[in-house]
């Protein structure tokens, strides 16, 4: 099956800061935009932050590996190199991680690389790659 990019968007209560978070920090490319919404190529997937007011936020949390994961995320599997650059740079940029990069399932089957952080508006992302690709849905 060939795999065909996604398309998601999601509430920013601040257009020109968020903005500049996906363009500055990480490195996605700006596509069209108006007022109240701007796409991005997200490491080749279309995401779209759309103006929405600050309401009350409803996030929750999922322990996984002892680490209070937020949830609802989003974010990407990455190449493994890619992942472990990207994470450098984010952290040379100061970006505050809710969980800083770190190895899952060391040695064993799907081993993993994952982080998360959060954008201006609060949405949390999650960034992961896989030592061996052929293994992202083993149990």
């Amino acid at each position: 099956m060939k795999l065909i990019p996604f398309h998601l968007a999601i509430p920013v209560h601040d257009i020109e800061l968020c903005r500049k978070f996906y363009k500055d920090i990480l490195g996605c490319i700006e596509g069209r935009s108006d007022k109240d919404w701007v796409d991005f190529n997200f490491f080749g997937h279309q995401l779209v932050i759309h103006y929405q007011e600050k309401s009350r936020n409803l996030e929750n949390e999922n322990q996984v590996d002892g680490k209070s994961v937020p949830i609802p995320h989003f974010g990407l599997i990455l190449e493994w190199d890619t992942f472990t650059n990207f994470a450098k740079n984010l952290k040379a940029k100061g970006v505050k991680f809710v969980i800083e990069p770190y190895i899952r399932f060391k040695g064993q089957a799907g081993e993993q690389a994952t982080m998360f952080f959060k954008d201006p508006s609060g949405n949390a992302l999650e960034f992961k790659s896989f030592k061996d690709h052929d293994q992202i849905f083993a149990t």
